[in-house]
């Protein structure tokens, strides 16, 4: 009989956004209708559910359709719907006659809010993954054990058959920056602004939708100060959302992509980069382009638009952050002192083996260098490691350009949770039946 402390978990799962929370809605669905009970944990280094809350911009959309929530695309008649949130909100009505298949960030963050509520006693919040550590029976690794650090600085660890680790995106900024009280990155734009008084001028850069959504707020919020906006681009690009591209972004173009040649996949990734990398919504870029238009005709512009250039240096002065821009097809350079620089250039997913420590020596990699990931989201590993590591987000090179976005969410969980499911029955250990259901 196993102490508390031997206690296995059949899953722990790093990281609780948007993909774990869709798994976890998977697995309790998956119970509700086989009967079984598959023992999951979450781990979670936030102190409560959040999805990129520092870009939680008034008026800014989604760019995917409500249809593409945590469930739909895999149960049109979960209870944790959009549709099922509205009702619940008392909305529904309100939204049909809003004529848009597009909600609010701020609104479909809530509805993330609402749906992950419910598994309030499965994840652990503020416990920060720092290790994990492969347990090995007979010669083979049988389990691995998942070090967290709380949040009083205490460390507790959780026992698992198999793992699935959705850590994310990482922010990306230029080689040799750093984020201070003057520099910053787009996602902590909200937490940074109330710290702002009386500013004079803001430098953005990138080219990419958090840019221009970025500028498009500081200059509304802001009246008085001056938005310059810096990307090496002679305009926005704008994002290729039309109907037949969008069809990269369905499921069966996964199983397309995952089983198709290297090179077909290196084209599909080229070919479409524009639904997805440094894009802009058009009804944005044009309403940029109005209102520098606009300042124009007055003769006072608040919006600039410093196209084809790029910020060479920055450096730090009294009370202020100091940027060399130059502008590439001359080499000509102009100095912007500004009370702020924020770096909009995206994010890229987060490592897996930066947490797998030890365990990451099982895993098998492609010639690439990249981790060769299965159909089923599952790291290859060597036969001795008996245990499943699956991942969310950073399969973009074997299972196309859905791996990091909402699109695929609601089906890539359930696939998860059939593999651990069938793992776990093949490995010898059936999933615990629910009491009274069988």
């Amino acid at each position: 009989m196993r102490t508390a402390e031997q206690h296995v978990h059949d899953l722990v799962g790093i990281g609780f956004g948007p993909s774990n929370l869709a798994l976890a809605i998977a697995l309790r669905e998956r119970r509700a209708r086989t009967g079984e009970r598959i023992d999951a944990v979450f781990l979670e280094r936030q102190p409560s559910f959040g999805w990129h809350r520092g870009m939680l911009l008034e008026g800014t959309t989604m760019q995917v359709s409500f249809l593409k929530d945590l469930v739909t695309m895999r149960n049109p008649a979960s209870e944790f719907s959009f549709l099922c949130y509205l009702k619940e909100r008392g909305r529904m009505v309100d939204f049909i006659n809003h004529k848009t298949m597009f909600p609010s960030r701020m609104e479909f963050h809530d509805y993330l809010e609402w749906a992950a509520a419910p598994f309030a006693d499965q994840v652990e919040y503020g416990s920060e993954v720092v290790a994990v550590t492969p347990v090995t029976v007979d010669g083979a690794v049988e389990y691995l054990d998942v070090v967290a650090r709380g949040s009083g600085g205490g460390l507790s660890t959780r026992r698992a058959r198999n793992l699935v680790v959705a850590v994310g995106l990482d922010p990306v900024l230029p080689d040799g920056v750093a984020c201070d009280e003057r520099v910053w990155h787009s996602e902590e734009l909200l937490d940074r602004l109330p710290s702002v008084t009386d500013p004079r001028r803001f430098v953005v850069i990138g080219a990419g939708q958090s840019a221009a959504e970025v500028t498009d707020h500081l200059h509304g919020r802001f009246p008085d100060a001056e938005v310059c906006a810096v990307f090496a681009k002679y305009g926005y690009t704008p994002a290729d959302d039309s109907s037949f591209a969008n069809r990269i972004f369905d499921p069966s173009a996964v199983d397309q992509y995952f089983d198709a040649p290297e090179a077909v996949k290196e084209s599909l990734r080229s070919y479409h980069a524009s639904t997805n990398y440094s894009v802009v919504d058009l009804d944005l870029i044009d309403e940029l382009y109005r209102r520098h238009y606009q300042e124009k005709v007055q003769g006072r512009q608040r919006l600039r638009i410093l196209n084809a250039s790029r910020v060479v240096e920055v450096a730090r002065g009294p009370g202020n952050v100091r940027a060399t821009v130059q502008f590439l097809p001359t080499g000509e350079r102009a100095v912007l002192e500004a009370d702020v620089l924020v770096y909009a250039t995206g994010y890229r997913p987060g490592d897996p083996l930066s947490l797998l420590g030890a365990a990451g020596e099982y895993c098998k990699r492609l010639p690439t260098g990249a981790l060769r990931i299965e159909r089923d989201y599952r790291i290859a590993t060597s036969a001795s490691l008996r245990c499943g590591i699956y991942v969310q987000g950073a399969t973009e090179h074997t299972h196309g350009l859905t791996s990091t976005l909402l699109s695929n969410t609601a089906v890539r969980a359930g696939e998860i949770a059939e593999s651990v499911a069938g793992r776990l029955a093949g490995g010898g250990r059936e999933p615990d039946p629910i009491d009274g259901l069988v």
